[in-house]
């Protein structure tokens, strides 16, 4: 029976913006190093298949309206891929997934982190590759307007492309460590990329090894058309941030679809939608613990999620309809929050509400029975291949996936109870 590939994405504690004025939040938790081990491990044990660390290079957040930045958690955090090389050195199995842009990166940095973090966690790495949109990046890296959405992506394209291709440096067996002849490497098994394109000129080779998976995993989470494209061709893994099942097996279709296209009909990549849940043991246990989230969310924190997508609500009523014509489209997941709001009328204040439930993803209220439900019915019917959990609150979160949502999907086969692989690219059953 095909088993659902589940990941557990980790940052800040949580995912809902109000999780860090819950009463079981520990201040200081999201650069406490040990914390973040503890949770991998838990999930470690749960024999989820990776964790996953989101990223951003500045204080992305603009402070609008006025203090609103100072009421939003996303504003100090560990670099992940530091992170994450701890935390491999404390775990045997659970893949490891860190985001680094490729607007302000360099393929053979990012190619050589990948390296050593697959190096030292026995072939675990993935590598997340993202656009940065805001302005606020732009301004720590020398400039004072980020890049057009058209250059951005063709420099990802591009970037994905050596990094892969840096990848593929040394053959397996190119390291010979001959001691009697003398010879470290086989000449012939060294591959000198020298690649010249419109955005990177790089000679290569890598100074690593090939890595245990052969090549890090590479991860994808843009929606947009020129980000499916590159899912498409290079990608092992898409997160997505479909609200709707009937939008996911849209997104679903198309990107197989695409990926067929450059001929990866037995190897398309694996979709995950991201999905917070909130559990109990009853629904009513269940709704009490979304309430007690929802009613800690400040109206400036609510509005300023909103400020990417829909611009500064603020002098507008709160209780009042959504006005239509400040909307602005600055990237993708904007148009599905938008959507949302015209289709269930939501009000200002339900739109911020909704979207900070879930950091701008999908949420479920319910009980194991409802939610594995609802994550069959997405898995079963071409909108998924198993989702990235994103939980309200950590370490919270991960202890109600042991205790109600893993039982139950095991119960119904849909989900191991042993690795199958070394590699985070053997557990996922990628070729």
């Amino acid at each position: 029976m095909k088993k659902m590939r589940l990941g557990l994405s980790m940052r800040y504690h949580g995912y809902h913006v109000a999780a860090w004025r819950h009463p079981d939040y520990v201040p200081g938790c999201n650069v406490d190093f040990r914390s973040y081990r503890d949770i991998a491990r838990a999930a470690e044990a749960e024999k989820l298949d990776m964790i996953f660390f989101a990223d951003g290079v500045a204080v992305r957040g603009t402070d609008q309206p006025e203090g609103a930045l100072s009421h939003d958690m996303r504003n100090a955090e560990l670099e992940p891929l530091t992170l994450l090389s701890a935390i491999a050195a404390t775990t045997d199995h659970i893949g490891l997934v860190a985001t680094a842009s490729t607007t302000y990166n360099e393929p053979f940095h990012i190619a050589r982190k990948y390296a050593s973090l697959d190096h030292i966690s026995g072939g675990r790495a993935g590598w997340n590759v993202v656009t940065s949109w805001s302005d606020q990046e732009a301004l720590n890296f020398n400039k004072t307007e980020n890049l057009p959405r058209e250059e951005r992506y063709a420099r990802a394209a591009e970037f994905v492309q050596v990094a892969k291709g840096l990848w593929d440096s040394w053959d397996a067996d190119a390291f010979t460590y001959d001691k009697d002849s003398g010879q470290f490497y086989d000449p012939a098994k060294m591959h000198v990329l020298d690649h010249h394109g419109a955005f990177f000129n790089v000679r290569g080779p890598l100074n690593s090894c090939r890595t245990p998976q052969g090549r890090p995993l590479i991860v994808q989470a843009g929606a947009s058309n020129q980000g499916r494209d590159i899912a498409a061709q290079h990608a092992d893994v898409v997160y997505t941030v479909s609200q709707t099942v009937e939008e996911a097996r849209s997104f679903y279709a198309d990107l197989k679809a695409r990926a067929a296209e450059f001929d990866r009909i037995d190897n398309a990549p694996l979709i995950m939608p991201g999905i917070t849940i909130y559990t109990g043991a009853t629904q009513e246990e269940a709704q009490a613990r979304f309430d007690e989230l929802q009613a800690l969310i400040d109206p400036l924190a609510g509005l300023n999620i909103l400020y990417t997508f829909c611009g500064d609500l603020s002098g507008y009523d709160l209780d009042g309809p959504v006005p239509e014509h400040i909307f602005e489209d600055k990237i993708t997941i904007g148009s599905g929050l938008l959507a949302k709001a015209k289709a269930e009328n939501l009000t200002i204040r339900q739109l911020y509400e909704s979207t900070a439930a879930g950091f701008t993803g999908r949420y479920i209220i319910g009980t194991a029975e409802t939610v594995v439900d609802d994550l069959q019915h997405w898995f079963e019917t071409g909108a998924a291949d198993g989702f990235n959990i994103c939980p309200p609150l950590l370490p919270q979160g991960m202890d109600d996936m042991s205790r109600y949502i893993l039982p139950e999907l095991r119960r119904r086969g849909l989900f191991r109870t042993e690795y199958e692989g070394e590699t985070l690219r053997q557990n996922l059953g990628l070729s």
